[in-house]
């Protein structure tokens, strides 16, 4: 039996979502007007990233990838350690700190942070990616650095000290470096102090982790977002990690452009663990956050892990991506309608002619980044077909073949309430042209899809 618009939790889900819908905070449209696409450092380094490596990415980033609408290069956690490998050994991991207690890039592995024999940060890096037409970004955990309240260091700008700041019973549960912040006059003046540091830095994004689920800190967020608002700087703020609660959407969508809607997603088809998130489990919440994907505010389903994935990925060993090239168009494919950010994690200097055509596929992208009223119209057992809206008249529809054998799919296009009884098609990722008809008739093989541009 078939479910139109989704299973009836996802719709009870997304019914609670669209209850508690909000307009974006000012400025947020124009800031994330359409769905962030870039690369960050953690599928592929993990912890390690250095900055010639960082700086190799960049140039294929700019290179390749860019004409097509990829911007952010975003360095992931650890850029502050300098034993990045002993980050579970917290009493031997050592910090890059300034006078003010702020983490800064460690020099041996960013050495152009050293200007004039004093550490600058992120200054040089982000000018050299803003250099190739690009936008710079950075990864935190939320809160401050457990050394600098030990030591009491003074607040940039304020009359504070750590200790003002911190509240030493809110640790991280899965990440030992910093405590949380109080809602205080101190705790304010900590996070304009810090979001100062990344606006002179030329930051362009910032992921802070440890925030929006396991634990969820709302004060945290609106601390951020205004620090960011003082610095006049237009920074996109990405929420980590998932699963976000609908419970909070109320609470969270003026504050961020970005908002992870599950735990940390790799390369499975399917995982009989909790975590780490599978392509196949990320359907069902894929369906219920779609409503919430417009100017301004993306359902981020996580990073991309494609492609080559060394020399230290952040889950498990170096290798090609485990997913067969048909899960990784699938993958793709739901990211795209779903209009979820786009964010690839390969070692892009191993970038191979299958991992580019996957990211370089214009039509696909321009789903992404241009269509609208996306959703999930039916579930069949594990068949699954989205719809989008594109312009003058174009529709997209996804058929998505869950199961672990062929499916054949034999449907009007009045079955998925798309408007016009009769479309010629095209099927994005082999451009393929079909001609006029009223019915799509195929067979899918094995965790497989099509994309379809529709045309009246």
């Amino acid at each position: 039996m078939y479910l139109r618009f989704a299973l009836a939790s996802t719709l009870l889900f997304g019914a609670v979502l669209s209850s508690f819908a909000q307009t974006p905070a000012p400025g947020a449209t124009e800031l994330a007007s359409r769905p962030p696409m870039g690369w960050n450092s953690w599928d592929a380094y993990g912890l390690t990233i250095t900055e010639p490596q960082f700086r190799d990415n960049v140039s294929i980033l700019a290179k390749t990838l860019k004409p097509f609408g990829w911007q952010y290069a975003v360095i992931d956690e650890g850029w502050f350690l300098k034993n990045p490998k002993d980050l579970k050994s917290p009493e031997k991991v050592v910090y890059e700190l300034d006078a003010y207690g702020r983490y800064n890039p460690v020099p041996e592995r960013f050495p152009s942070a050293m200007i004039d024999g004093k550490n600058q940060g992120f200054r040089a890096l982000g000018d050299y990616v803003h250099a190739q037409g690009l936008k710079f970004g950075i990864h935190i955990v939320r809160g401050i650095p457990r050394e600098s309240v030990s030591r009491n260091m003074p607040v940039a700008n304020s009359r504070f000290h750590a200790q003002d700041v911190a509240d030493t019973t809110d640790p991280c549960p899965w990440d030992p470096t910093n405590w949380g912040v109080r809602d205080t006059p101190a705790g304010q003046a900590w996070y304009d102090s810090l979001l100062a540091q990344y606006a002179g830095w030329g930051v362009d994004f910032i992921k802070v982790d440890c925030i929006s689920d396991h634990p969820y800190k709302p004060t945290e967020i609106r601390m951020i977002h205004k620090a960011i608002l003082k610095t006049g700087r237009p920074i996109v703020l990405s929420l980590s990690p998932g699963p976000t609660s609908p419970g909070i959407a109320q609470e969270l969508l003026p504050y961020a452009q970005m908002w992870r809607i599950s735990d940390d997603i790799w390369d499975y088809w399917k995982n009989v663990r909790h975590a780490p998130r599978s392509l196949h489990d990320q359907f069902e919440l894929a369906a219920a956050w779609s409503p919430y994907a417009h100017a301004g505010q993306w359902p981020d389903a996580d990073m991309l892990p494609l492609g080559y994935l060394d020399p230290e990925p952040g889950d498990g060993e170096a290798r090609q991506t485990r997913l067969t090239q048909s899960e990784q168009r699938m993958m793709i494919t739901l990211w795209a309608i779903m209009r979820s950010p786009l964010i690839v994690g390969a070692n892009l200097t191993r970038l191979d002619e299958w991992t580019v055509s996957l990211l370089t596929n214009r039509d696909v992208l321009n789903v992404n980044q241009y269509a609208h009223d996306q959703r999930q119209v039916a579930r069949e057992g594990n068949t699954v077909a989205w719809t989008a809206a594109g312009k003058n008249g174009v529709r997209y529809l996804a058929l998505f073949n869950l199961n672990d054998r062929d499916k054949t799919i034999s449907r009007t296009y009045a079955f998925y309430n798309l408007p016009s009884e009769t479309y010629s098609s095209r099927e994005l990722w082999s451009n393929e042209d079909r001609e006029r008809s009223s019915s799509i008739n195929l067979t899918l093989a094995p965790h497989s899809c099509v994309l379809l541009e529709l045309k009246p």
